[in-house]
């Protein structure tokens, strides 16, 4: 028995020597072979793994160790970031083995032998992992912003995710694997491979991914999933109660169940081959249980003693993966023990060696190379998109636009709603983007709550515009598996409080991806959601949702508000493009209460619509990406109001008054409240020296607390004053008028500061 180090009487902690003895004197201890296997033979009766190939898996198995023993050392003199381990998961070895190098992986944090196996040379593998432990920009995947494990030539999809959020994804990867006709970044007969934790499975994203993936094999949607859930029984301290994995995981319909000791090389592999087999032969999702162990706790700063008894420890010690390889390799002869402390030792000097060269390695060294990655914003390029297929529209594309339209294009029918014009603005994407996808809850057969959607499904068959289930983590999720694959997304949210229980699939997900890895994997999508307040007839907090804080708070993230039909079609074309030319994360929030309004000023003016511009017009009437939009009013000389959305159409008709009695207004459309134009709202707060921000968000974390600080930044010093709905959720009915603003408190606003 290996010693264990003591602390006071609380009982004993592993710590990397103890586990690097105890593995020495464990295969010291090994009787030697009586005979000997050949390396193409099964290193044990009904396996199918080779010895040679087994040999490849401990070497990735010790490189793993080996790794987590150096990011320790590292650690222990300030030199190491990140000491997360996998000891004890090393038998996710077997896991990469059983699959192609091309099948793409999203992986749980312990995985550094999954990631050793497939990349098969050490030297790299070990640069690559200890890179990301010190921090070095010169890490490949996510140039020292985190560690993760991520590799685009291996086909590793980096994941910061430590509660399964990145299973969604994974979902929607493999429904995007599975498009027939696709032509995306993987072969069509890959399988997505996803790992996660006991703990993770009970996370809100986890469930969400389960419960997809089997209403999608319900539904008979093709689905190549591989789930892998390495169980060690532990949640940081919280252990996973017995059985409760295994019983959770085999009552998920739809879902293929299998298990096997993950601590066991060749059980293992031998399940993993037939689970990978499986859901790439049926194209059906399966999830595989592998009993592990977990080896010198959670992190280098978690002392298990406080929560572990030594029996405890102890069991699982006796379990550990590196020392049951060593003995499997010994009993079939492939090794003697002193040679298997050889190996060992050799992988181990290697490691340490890379981790010593790596010491030295510049970090990131100011804000520029930090966000570098994050949002990458080429406006000529988006604008160059536009012009392209603006072009296509007209020429080639034409005959197929008119077909698409019904033979009646909307730039003939006269002038348009903002939905009429959403629309048609979606079917011109879907006819000139093969790879554009709209889908979301009734916006197929119904098209829409609000007829937004309205007769795309017809126009282009429900494998491009078609109903998911009901469920916003996971129609994210799709998008963001669909993105990864080379598709543009278009996913619709129903109501802008539908998205808060999901928004961790934005935050979490979609805008770090490009920033852990550098700009190698993307995230494209513009994610449509019916939002804000002022709905007359359907209210409640639930479809009157003014709350958009979270959605400005997420770095890179654009947000855009159009709030009339001629700035729409624009924006949304402005979306789309950079989602496609910058793989750009967009939301674009449409205010619900100005879908189908028609008049401005007074009944039947008709002052709200505007016509539909063909593909001639796109290039010119092109929004860039964080520009407003000025409606000079009277002299335009006294007043700036600064508002966006159903506020655009309030301030028009308050600034339209104040034009008669002989005050000249400027009223000033953010139309983007992420990221907002500040040179814009410089420029024409300036021009009048008074500044009155109408914003229909909660005064609190509202949109107008980042335009007075980007007045300030930008060296304002005339008078300002905010007008903004109440720290309240909206209620149902006419109560909902106390809370939000009105005509009347901006008209207050005005004249406050007229008389100043």
């Amino acid at each position: 028995m290996a010693r264990l180090a003591h602390v006071g009487n609380a009982g004993p902690v592993t710590t990397p020597q103890n586990l690097d003895e105890r593995f020495r004197n464990a295969v010291s201890a090994l009787p030697l072979p009586e005979g000997r296997r050949a390396p193409g033979d099964a290193v044990r009766d009904g396996t199918t793994l080779t010895g040679a190939r087994a040999l490849e898996l401990f070497d990735a198995q010790l490189a793993s160790r080996h790794l987590d023993l150096a990011a320790r050392w590292l650690r222990s003199f300030n030199e190491g970031f990140y000491t997360i381990g996998s000891s004890g998961h090393e038998g996710n070895a077997a896991v990469a083995a059983a699959l192609l190098p091309t099948d793409p992986a999203l992986l749980h944090y312990r995985s550094a032998a999954f990631f050793s196996a497939r990349a098969k040379s050490l030297p790299d593998a070990a640069r690559d992992v200890l890179r990301g432990v010190v921090a070095s920009a010169h890490e490949p995947i996510a140039g020292g912003r985190h560690k993760v494990f991520g590799s685009a030539d291996l086909n590793i999809v980096p994941t910061t995710s430590t509660v399964g959020s990145h299973l969604p994804r994974a979902v929607g990867l493999a429904f995007a694997l599975a498009r027939p006709g696709a032509d995306g970044r993987w072969p069509r007969d890959a399988i997505a491979v996803a790992s996660f934790g006991d703990a993770s499975a009970n996370h809100a994203a986890a469930t969400a991914a389960l419960n997809s993936a089997g209403w999608f094999e319900h539904t008979g949607v093709p689905l190549p999933l591989l789930l892998i859930c390495e169980d060690n029984g532990l949640g940081i301290s919280v252990p996973t109660p017995d059985g409760w994995l295994a019983a959770m995981l085999r009552s998920r319909p739809g879902l293929r169940y299998s298990a096997a000791d993950g601590c066991d090389l060749t059980a293992t592999y031998d399940a993993a081959i037939e689970a990978v087999g499986y859901v790439r032969r049926e194209r059906r999702p399966a999830v595989l249980h592998l009993s592990t162990v977990r080896l010198m706790g959670h992190a280098g700063a978690d002392a298990e003693v406080a929560y572990r008894t030594a029996d405890e420890i102890n069991r699982d010690l006796e379990r550990d993966p590196l020392i049951a390889t060593a003995r499997l390799l010994v009993e079939a002869g492939l090794l003697g023990p002193e040679e298997v402390i050889g190996r060992y030792d050799e992988v181990g000097w290697q490691v340490r060696k890379v981790a010593e060269e790596v010491l030295g390695e510049p970090k990131l060294a100011n804000v520029a190379e930090v966000v570098a990655p994050l949002a990458p914003r080429r406006p000529l390029r988006a604008a160059h998109k536009i012009t392209e297929v603006a072009t296509r529209a007209l020429g080639p594309g034409a005959a197929a636009r008119s077909r698409a339209f019904g033979g009646k294009l909307p730039e003939q029918t006269g002038p348009l709603t903002l939905a009429q014009t959403i629309n048609a603005t979606l079917t011109d994407a879907l006819a000139y983007e093969p790879g554009a996808l709209v889908f979301g809850e009734d916006v197929g057969r119904k098209g829409g709550v609000y007829g937004v959607t309205k007769h795309l499904q017809e126009r282009f068959g429900d494998e491009r515009v078609f109903d998911t289930l009901l469920d916003e983590t996971t129609i994210l999720g799709l998008a963001l598996g669909a993105g990864l694959d080379g598709l543009l997304p278009v996913p619709e949210i129903q109501y802008l409080a539908y998205l808060h229980n999901a928004e961790d699939q934005l935050r979490g997900e979609a805008a770090t991806m490009s920033f852990f890895s550098s700009g190698a994997y993307r995230n494209p999508m513009v994610v449509r959601v019916a939002g804000l307040a002022y709905q007359q007839a359907f209210g409640g907090h639930f479809h009157n949702d003014n709350s958009v804080a979270v959605l400005r708070d997420i770095p890179g993230l654009v947000l855009a508000v159009p709030s009339r039909p001629s700035d729409a079609a624009p924006m949304l074309r402005s979306c789309l493009a950079s989602a496609a030319s910058d793989g750009s994360v967009c939301v674009f929030l449409e205010p619900i209460a100005l879908y189908h309004t028609r008049d401005l000023y007074q009944q039947g003016d008709n002052e709200w619509l505007a016509p539909y511009s063909g593909p001639g017009a796109w290039t010119t009437e092109h929004v860039p990406i964080g520009r407003a939009r000025t409606y000079p009013l009277g002299n335009a000389q006294d007043l700036t109001i600064i508002t966006y959305g159903n506020g655009l159409r309030m301030s028009l008709r308050v600034a339209a008054q104040l034009a008669e009695q002989g005050y000249g207004s400027r009223v000033v459309d953010l139309r983007w409240l992420n990221p907002l134009p500040v040179n814009d709202l410089v420029r024409e707060a300036g021009a009048t020296g008074r500044v009155l921000i109408v914003d229909e968000t909660r005064r609190s974390g509202g949109v107008g607390e980042g335009v007075l600080a980007a007045l300030v930044d930008g060296g304002f010093v005339g008078a300002a004053r905010r007008i903004a709905s109440a720290d309240s959720l909206i209620p149902l009915g006419p109560a909902a008028q106390h809370v939000l603003v009105g005509e009347d408190a901006i008209t207050q606003g005005a004249r406050a500061l007229l008389a100043r």
